[in-house]
């Protein structure tokens, strides 16, 4: 075969038309040999090369005789010494890190360890069996896909509704598609779930992470996978276990085919994106990438002693974010999602341990300067999960502009309020009016809160009103793990129950949760199945529950049905209104021009709160008017906007509360849209309250059920 030189950029192996690059960064290598495969079954190479040349710590060569489909490794040469955090071993077969595809998964085998895994001091000992018939594979690609007239949606902030879903467990139940299509790609991309999308007014969908994982030996051993994905091994590969068709071409096209159809409905793509670890652990894992390329430039490793890895992760690793070959290699991963396979933002998984320059998290470092002056990942939505498992690390509020955060706040306090927590409504109204407390004075605008109540790590919505503790026995770790402080209130009774008031007040519980998020300023997160009712029978961490636990039931009962049809009735009050999707934060003063303020707080007498009524603990009452007469912005052509005026009444006390309606103007009166204690679902036109039965005049008292949300919408003679 015919070598030449190559060059070091770009990284990877990058088909040009007429043959292969090849190019690895390792700068502490002595030698890096290439070793090409027959196929994917392969248990050996058919050749080595060794790569000729070595320039800016990259070594490279340019294979003219090589195509498209041709399957590769690395074996790596350089000192072994853990203490120093040198773990070279050529006897271990490597996976490119810019691999944009894997062929095949590994088959654990202690040949995968770069130590003798039976040795005492295991990890310092040397381990010299060849681990190529068990290690994954990696492949040359060609990139060609026809994308038509694909554009991205481009939807703004203010209009986000997001939908956190995962591709198999979206898929798997689903009675309307081909069974070969169930857990893929392509079914995530077909009719019916883009249907089911669009009318619950989902304009992006998160998708838990699709980079190619590994399943942990731990859980491999017991029967379980890593259903989650959060335990990746390759940031270029699209995972292999959502194709329809077996063969690793299929994911890359599969993928590309999925998120031109979402955004032919005029739906977003967001990835859940894990940079902050691999799926090498610490030093007892295996050596298949990173560990054997280049250990020492690619992870933090801890203190005098090179030997243990710092691990703000949980995961046993984190990577070395003070490294610039780490850096761009992240920087690269982003831009080729985002031009290759045309995805519309990222969720920063852990995304405080990609802030730490040395130990605390600096939201000034490296990693923003980056991103905030790319000028193409700084164009998609970025959105951080603002804490890690390090010292400092929980960040909320803490990101700088451009970045958007799950609002960890939110979550705890909305969680609070409704289970009738004492001192909760100054909290519980800062979170639901955008948490300026957070974002306001950093320059940033509502959007920046990722409000949401439960997310794929947690309860469901269903489990978080029907179960007050943790029931984790499938994962088989003595119900250890999983967090135990939930905040959930079981209404009663633990678990499923025959009893009709208690159901009756978890269904209640669930409109109320929903509700709220929907109504709140900033951008609404919904986990993908609690519109359906979802249940993990109170398993708040089935990250490794490939199987009913996790996937989504369709088959919905009349109760179910009738909670579903409440979601898609709230979530088009919103698309709606422009009171809630302002682009600004409400400052409850009278607005310039318009004489009345945007924004007001009533208490359960009917009157302005005052100030004791804030700070009294014993509070679980309160009103709000959102003005939409008074909402001072336009839209994009600079006309002023202008909406409906919405009264919105939260009791989550256990006591009813009879609460005089605000007088607004002469003539108006207000009318009743929803009431969580009573079933008003539906198709919002078909269901919609009777006006005669449903209309109340300013200064009427209105009976406010315990444990309620009602939504009303003023009329006025003119709008009649």
């Amino acid at each position: 075969m015919r070598v030449f030189p190559g060059t070091p950029y770009p990284l990877g192996a990058t088909f040009d038309g007429m043959g292969v690059n090849f190019a690895l960064f390792s700068e502490h290598a002595t030698q890096v040999e290439l070793c090409l495969f027959e196929n994917e079954s392969a248990t050996q190479e058919t050749q080595r090369i060794t790569l000729p040349e070595y320039t800016d710590h990259v070594w490279h060569c340019y294979l003219p005789d090589v195509r498209p489909g041709q399957i590769y490794g690395y074996r790596v040469h350089g000192p072994y010494e853990p203490e120093k955090g040198f773990r070279f071993n050529p006897n271990k077969l490597l996976v490119d890190p810019y691999a944009r595809a894997l062929v095949r998964q590994l088959t654990w085998h202690d040949s995968l360890f770069g130590y003798q895994v039976k040795a005492r001091n295991q990890d310092l000992s040397f381990d010299t069996r060849d681990s190529a018939p068990y290690a994954p594979l990696c492949a040359v690609i060609d990139p060609a896909f026809s994308w038509g007239d694909d554009r991205p949606p481009k939807t703004p902030w203010h209009k986000t509704v997001i939908y956190e879903a995962h591709v198999k467990g979206m898929t798997m139940l689903h009675p309307d598609i081909p069974d070969n299509l169930r857990g893929t790609y392509a079914g995530m991309a077909t009719a019916p779930i883009i249907h089911h999308l669009k009318e619950m007014g989902v304009t992006a969908i998160e998708l838990m992470p699709i980079h190619q994982r590994v399943d942990e030996r731990f859980l491999s051993t017991r029967g379980l996978t890593n259903y989650w994905g959060y335990n990746s091994l390759s940031f270029f590969a699209p995972d292999i276990h959502y194709t329809s068709f077996r063969g690793w071409l299929s994911a890359i096209r599969e993928f590309k085919m999925m998120v031109r159809s979402f955004h032919a409905a005029g739906i977003e793509v967001i990835l859940d994106v894990v940079y902050n670890h691999t799926a090498e652990g610490n030093e007892l894992g295996p050596t298949l990438s990173m560990r054997g390329i280049d250990n020492l430039s690619y992870y933090r490793l801890g203190g005098e002693d090179f030997r243990h890895y710092k691990d703000f992760t949980g995961c046993g690793n984190t990577l070395n974010m003070q490294h610039p070959q780490v850096l761009q290699l992240i920087m690269d991963s982003l831009r080729y999602w985002i031009q290759e396979m045309h995805v519309d933002g990222f969720r920063f998984d852990l995304a405080s341990a990609l802030a730490r320059e040395l130990h605390e998290v600096d939201k000034l470092g490296a990693f923003f300067d980056i991103i905030h002056q790319d000028p193409i990942i700084s164009q998609v939505k970025l959105i951080a999960e603002p804490w890690d498992l390090g010292e400092g690390g929980y960040q909320v509020g803490n990101f700088p502009v451009l970045w958007t955060e799950w609002n960890g706040k939110y979550r705890d306090t909305l969680r609070q309020f409704w289970r009738g927590d004492s001192g909760q409504i100054s909290q519980f109204a800062t979170r639901i009016s955008g948490s300026s407390d957070l974002y306001q004075d950093e320059g940033r605008l509502p959007h920046a809160s990722i409000n949401f109540v439960t997310a794929h790590d947690g309860f469901t919505l269903w489990d978080l009103v029907s179960y007050n503790e943790k029931h984790n026995e499938a994962n088989q770790e003595g119900n250890r793990d999983g967090d135990s402080h939930n905040n959930s209130w079981n209404c009663g009774t633990e678990g499923e129950t025959d009893n009709r008031a208690i159901n009756t007040l978890r269904q209640q519980q669930r409109r109320n949760l929903m509700g709220s998020l929907i109504l709140s300023l900033g951008v609404p997160m919904i986990s993908g199945g609690d519109e359906l009712s979802r249940t993990q029978k109170g398993n708040n961490n089935a990250y490794c529950q490939d199987n009913a636990i996790s996937w989504y039931d369709w088959s919905l009962n009349e109760e179910q049905q009738d909670f579903l049809a409440y979601v898609k009735r709230m979530m088009a009050l919103r698309k709606s209104e422009p009171v809630l999707q302002r682009r600004r934060f409400l400052s409850g003063k009278c607005v310039e021009g318009i004489g009345t303020r945007d924004i007001y707080w009533y208490s359960e007498t009917g009157k302005l709160m005052a100030e004791r009524q804030w700070q009294n603990p014993n509070n679980h009452f309160i009103a709000v008017v959102l003005d939409g007469e008074a909402i001072a912005e336009t839209d994009e052509c600079g006309n002023r906007i202008i909406g409906d005026t919405l009264l919105i009444i939260m009791n989550s006390a256990s006591k009813a509360v009879s609460f005089p309606l605000p007088w607004r103007q002469e003539g108006a009166h207000w009318e009743l849209f929803e009431n969580t204690a009573q079933r008003l679902g539906g198709n919002m036109e078909e269901h919609r309250p009777n006006v005669q039965e449903q209309d109340y005049s300013g200064g009427e008292p209105y009976h406010v059920a315990p444990h309620s949300l009602c939504v009303f919408l003023l009329r006025t003679p003119q709008g009649e």
